[in-house]
Formats: structure tokens, C-alpha cells, sequence
């Protein structure tokens, strides 16, 4: 197949094109605006592969949607393009609203004109797959998880933006016939995460013997996903998904964000000890709380395994290792990020603008 992948460059994105371009005989075109987060050194194992195609812009510019669509031909569309940091939409929701609201209604109506332009045959094989997430559903209390049919309840402008885009998917499932699939996953992690998202942050701040921020007392719990597992999940659904339906894409590993913080510190002490013997644990400072910080999430995937046949094949404590395991080996990818354009700093205790 032929698959137009928005956002390639980014965390998630570039997962999935590695995992395509190494594991099936599909074609890539990836379609990114190449902002702060977009990374093209995260496609250098596959940018050579002549099913790999790059293009850089603006899921916004529907005309360059359209040509793209026109000129390459896919049979699928997998939507992951979005602004994704919740500290920078409190700081800045306007950027969250264009893209993730704006864009995806774009690239659904550049989308709608092309398949209803298909013969038969490739109609029936097309599907617009938009990767959401799991924080559109608001916050679990001690107890509980989200399904499929968990009501919606944004706290956050990045949760409210890719909520609305969730919706404006599935209304032009229902109204226009457009055969839709819809993802909703919990926190990746795992090898080329941008430096902003707390498991990159902890790692190079703890090898730069800077203090170790957690939020509140880290008592928030997330459930985390191995961004690989992920990746075939993706193909998984876009592959043998049903058109019009949802599936819930989790880790099963729920863990507090000060335990996540102290794996991290473990890995870290065991492949890395600090010279002076003591645990980088020592390094870790609680913050002032995120405003709003939804307290617990966790996916039931119960609908993926049972319908599609995927689960989750990294175990937490196993993937973190790998994970700290790769940034102690590829210290040039994330050095180059902090040198050009990212200083690990604090985000989303300004006031929106």
C-alpha cells in the first residue's frame, strides 16, 4: 500500500515510518512542517529507502494537500501531525488550535474530494486514520479506566484541540461516508522523544547534574506505551481495522510519574553511576504543579487485543532501560537539539496569550 504519513518527523510519527519501511513492502510519503519538534535525523535508518519519500509542509495549505493526494495515490492517510506538549499549549493555545483543529479539517476535506474521486475498488480500500490520544478523555479518579466509550472531558487547550479534531473526523465518517478510524493512545516513550517530554527531560537533565523536576508531589499516574509497540499498533489498525471505529491503544503500565522518575534514576545509576557514587534519585526537585494537571489516566485495550490481535510487547522496566540505553548511545541526536533550538527549560506556567 501507499500511505501518507502527516507528521513523519515527529516522536510517533517517525516510529511508524521506521516500522514500515523495515518491516513491510508499503510505501512512505511523509508530510511535515518540519516546526521545533519535527526531527529528520529520527528517519536517517530509512530516509535512503526508495519507498521513503519526504515533502516539507503545512497540513493547512490545502492546496498542497491536494496535489499531494492527486500526485502520490495513498490508500491510506495516517493523521498524526499535531502540536502535542501540554506545558506549551497552556503557554500558547493558538498554535494548538491551527493545527490540530484547523489542519485536520483541511487535510479531511482534501481527503474527502480525493476518495470520492476513486474507482470502486480503491474506495473500499481507503481509510483516513487520525492517531489521537488519551488525554481528550479528562482524568480517571483512583479507580477505573478508559474505554472506547468513555465520555469526552478535555481539562488542558492540547486535550480540547485534539478532542475537537477527534470529532471532526468522526462527522465526516458519519456524514460523508469517508471510511475513518480513530486512535486514542497513552504516553509514549522510548527512543528519539523530543527532549521536552518528562522521560528525554529526566534523562539529559540527570546526565547534565541538573535538578530533576517533578510536578506537584508526582503522585499523577500515567499509563506508558513503548512508542514501538505503538508504531504496530498503527499498522495494525490501518491494515485490519473497521471503518468508523475506535480503539483505545495502551501500554499496561500504569505507573506514578515520581516512580517513572525514579526507574529513570535506576537505569541510569546501573549503566551510567555518577562519579561520585551517589543515586542521581539525589537530583530530583518537586515543582509547582501544572495548572489544571489531570491526576490519573489509563487505557482499557481490551478492544484491540480481543478484535485485532495486538498487545503491547515491552514491559515498562524493560523499555525504560532501553530507552536510557539509547540516549546514552546516540548523545548527538539530542545534543544537536539543545544546541539549535531547545534549553529544557520550564513551560505552561505563563499565562495563555
Amino acid at each position: 500500500m501507499r500511505i501518507l504519513v502527516t507528521g513523519g518527523a515527529g516522536f510517533i510519527g517517525s516510529a511508524l515510518i521506521r516500522h514500515i519501511i523495515n518491516d513491510t513492502d508499503h510505501e512512505v510519503l511523509n508530510l511535515d512542517k518540519l516546526t521545533y519538534a519535527g526531527v529528520l535525523t529520527s528517519l536517517a535508518p530509512v530516509d535512503q529507502s526508495p519507498r521513503y519519500r519526504f515533502v516539507q509542509g503545512d497540513i493547512c495549505d490545502g492546496e498542497l494537500i491536494a496535489t499531494l493526494l492527486n500526485e502520490f495515490q495513498p490508500d491510506i492517510v495516517a493523521h498524526l501531525a499535531a502540536e502535542s506538549h501540554v506545558d506549551r499549549s497552556i503557554d500558547g493555545p493558538g498554535e494548538f488550535i491551527q493545527t490540530n483543529v484547523v489542519g485536520t479539517f483541511t487535510l479531511l476535506n482534501q481527503a474527502l474530494g480525493y476518495w470520492q474521486g476513486l474507482p470502486a475498488d480503491k474506495q473500499d480500500m481507503f481509510r483516513f486514520h487520525h492517531i489521537s490520544t488519551d488525554e481528550v478523555f479528562g482524568s480517571l479518579g483512583e479507580e477505573g479506566y478508559f474505554t472506547e466509550e468513555t465520555a469526552y472531558d478535555p481539562r488542558s487547550p492540547y486535550s480540547a484541540s485534539k478532542a475537537s479534531s477527534d470529532h471532526l473526523v468522526r462527522a465526516w465518517g458519519h456524514t460523508y461516508g469517508l471510511p475513518v478510524l480513530v486512535t486514542n493512545c497513552s504516553n509514549n516513550y522510548g527512543p528519539y522523544h523530543f527532549p521536552e517530554k518528562l522521560i528525554p527531560l529526566i534523562i539529559i537533565r540527570a546526565l547534565n547534574g541538573e535538578p530533576l523536576p517533578v510536578y506537584g508531589d508526582g503522585s499523577n499516574v500515567r499509563d506508558w506505551l513503548f512508542v514501538e509497540d505503538h508504531a504496530r499498533a498503527l499498522r495494525t489498525v490501518f491494515e485490519t481495522g473497521e471503518p468508523g471505529q475506535t480503539y483505545n491503544v495502551g501500554g499496561n503500565s500504569e505507573r506514578r510519574n515520581i516512580d517513572v522518575v525514579n526507574a529513570i534514576c535506576a537505569a541510569l545509576d546501573e549503566q551510567l553511576p555518577r562519579k561520585d557514587g551517589i543515586s542521581y534519585a539525589t537530583q530530583i526537585s518537586f515543582v509547582a504543579d501544572r495548572p489544571g494537571h489531570d491526576h490519573r489516566y489509563a487505557i482499557d485495550a481490551t478492544k484491540i487485543a480481543t478484535e485485532l490481535g495486538w498487545k503491547p510487547e515491552e514491559t515498562f522496566e524493560h523499555g525504560i532501560a532501553k530507552t536510557v540505553a539509547w540516549y546514552l548511545e546516540n548523545r548527538d541526536w539530542w545534543g544537536a537539539i539543545l544546541a539549535g533550538r531547545y534549553n529544557t527549560g520550564r513551560l505552561g506556567l505563563a499565562k495563555a496569550s
